[in-house]
């Protein structure tokens, strides 16, 4: 009998552990919605051609304090608030952020093709500011070692899509 109620409370622990982990945090409304998706941040009329993040970074010099529009699957997102993402594509990476701490994504975001619009920037990082960054994203911090080189991309707007 105690190892069963010991059971059921095991379970309903981890459960309740499981769902909360997984609450979506919205702290944003978006300005746009359609069938399809969600666009956070400025409304915009016209996304124009959008181009690689490989693309960007091979160009850093010449993109660098430009404004770019980029299409990008989201690989992590900041659970605490939905503040951040990281773009990757292949072996390039950036972090996207939004202009002014002005809106956020949802925190269910990862793995979504979105557009963006926004400014390209080249940065080094702090290692604690690396490491901060690791943890929001819920990754190792102490993996994180001396200062990064950041490529990071300050969005005014983000679509997202509605599904995956």
């Amino acid at each position: 009998m105690k190892k069963s109620i010991l059971f059921v409370l095991l379970i309903g622990f981890s459960t309740l552990a499981f769902a909360q982990e997984s609450e979506v945090i919205r702290l944003s409304e978006p300005v746009q919605v359609t069938e399809n998706h969600e666009v956070f941040g400025a409304e915009v009329d016209t996304w124009g051609e959008s181009t690689s993040l490989k693309s960007i970074i091979e160009n850093e010099e010449d993109l660098s304090g430009k404004t770019v529009t980029l299409e990008t699957e989201i690989a992590e997102v900041c659970q605490k608030k939905g503040c951040f993402f990281v773009a990757n594509e292949g072996s390039y990476s950036a972090r996207i952020t939004f202009k002014d701490y002005g809106f956020f994504i949802p925190t269910d975001s990862k793995g979504k093709k979105v557009t963006l619009i926004g400014t390209f920037e080249v940065k080094e990082l702090t290692e604690e500011k690396a490491k901060h960054y690791a943890e929001d994203a819920g990754n190792n911090p102490d993996a994180i070692k001396g200062p990064q080189k950041e490529y990071s991309i300050v969005a005014t707007s983000v679509k997202v899509p509605k599904i995956l």
